[in-house]
């Protein structure tokens, strides 16, 4: 997974009014894919309730690449509940995994 800082995934997407978390979410899920998890496109996430069902199986992924280390139940969980701050969160456990 590329190294990102947190910081700048936070700021980034508050100063481009989200665009560019939709940004992060295609590229850190083709490297997920590229690793093994099995997401679908990303044209899903302007799907209402099929953006749901992405950001579960992009969940899974998170679980497959940390190794179990975060669970698919929390990562959906931060990411649905908490939005730009689970991006940020989810960002310092894929540079964790890289390094």
């Amino acid at each position: 997974m590329q190294q990102r800082s947190p910081v700048s995934v936070f700021l980034l997407t508050m100063v481009t009014f989200g665009i560019y978390g939709i940004v992060w979410d295609v590229r850190t899920k083709n490297e997920m894919n590229a690793m093994g998890a099995q997401i679908p496109t990303a044209w899903l996430l302007i799907v209402p309730i099929a953006n749901i069902y992405w950001l579960w199986k992009y969940s899974q992924g998170v679980e497959l690449v940390t190794k179990k280390e975060t669970s698919a139940t929390v990562a959906f969980l931060l990411l649905f509940l908490t939005g730009v701050i689970g991006m940020a969160i989810m960002q310092s456990k894929f540079n964790s995994i890289s390094a």
